[in-house]
């Protein structure tokens, strides 16, 4: 999800785990992941929990029911304050390095215009945690494209990505969202607490998930604290700290129906065609497909 403020171009919503991927199997949707370069592992290892049962195995990817972060196709989150951020589950799918991955459409408006728009991939792996696999940002300057720079894939280009919500989150445990040295892209999350409560906009929240997140190559940017409600996911962003201060609270959720399904599919699969003309990391993906 894009996220606010950021150090890089775009980011919804979300870590190097101890092991990254190196060379998924090549057929099916399932894989194993590899080791990272030594460099990029000890980074890794510095903010990573013990590994789990299951981690780097993704036998079902695109089906992600982790309750903090769920990824239901036809499910579109809009979060505002003072922009608005809209973030849509398409119905297709992406294979980046033998892993089948579920495509998000981050999309940000200002006054109504539109800023950013980011394909976001990601999967789940058979422990339960979700992994980043990569965004695809488009940039906008007086409403026209402006470029992608901050494109990058996991496997790709030195690209590791990371865990973008832990399976089982318990207090005090850091983890990374991903380390891409080309971009200096390197975000990283600390669970704070468990079991909060928030309330905003008449309705209140329980049972929530409070995360720190931050990026060790821009201090300056500060702290992001995002508040996650099962069921729902991504309810709160708050801040601490930094140059650029900005909040966002969830002001609804919908289902949409086949003919606004057909218009995101549209849009999604545009953005792909466009990202295989302008961007060479991103040629190592598969195409966008429906999902099975």
């Amino acid at each position: 999800m894009i996220s606010v403020p950021r150090a890089r171009a775009l980011a919804v919503l979300g870590a190097l785990g101890a092991l990254a991927l190196a060379a998924c199997a090549s057929g099916g949707t399932g894989g194993q992941a590899p080791s990272p370069q030594p460099s990029t592992a000890a980074a890794a290892a510095k903010a990573s929990p013990a590994p789990q049962g299951g981690r780097n195995r993704f036998t079902a990817p695109a089906t992600v029911d982790n309750p903090m972060f769920p990824l239901v196709p036809g499910t579109e989150f809009s979060h505002t304050r003072p922009h608005t951020v809209v973030f849509t589950i398409s119905g297709l799918t992406k294979k980046i390095h033998g892993v089948t991955t579920v495509i998000a459409w981050d999309r940000d408006f200002l006054n109504g215009k539109l800023q950013e728009q980011e394909l976001a991939f990601f999967a789940q792996d058979d422990a339960g945690n979700v992994w980043n696999f990569g965004e695809y940002p488009e940039e906008y300057e007086h409403g026209r494209f402006a470029g992608a720079p901050s494109t990058w894939i996991r496997g790709t280009g030195h690209a590791y990505g990371g865990i973008h919500m832990l399976a089982r989150p318990t207090a005090g445990v850091s983890y990374r969202e991903g380390l891409v040295p080309p971009i200096e892209f390197d975000d990283v999350s600390k669970v704070t607490s468990t079991g909060q409560t928030t309330c905003m906009q008449g309705r209140c929240y329980r049972h929530v998930l409070v995360v720190d997140e931050t990026s060790p190559n821009d201090p300056a940017s500060g702290h992001q604290i995002k508040y996650y409600s099962p069921g729902v996911g991504l309810v709160r962003v708050g801040a601490r700290g930094g140059d650029s201060i900005e909040l966002l609270a969830l002001a609804g959720v919908r289902h949409l129906g086949e003919s606004a399904m057909a218009g995101v599919t549209h849009e999604v699969l545009a953005m792909d065609r466009r990202a295989f003309d302008i961007s060479k990391v991103y040629r190592a993906t598969g195409p966008a497909a429906p999902a099975r």
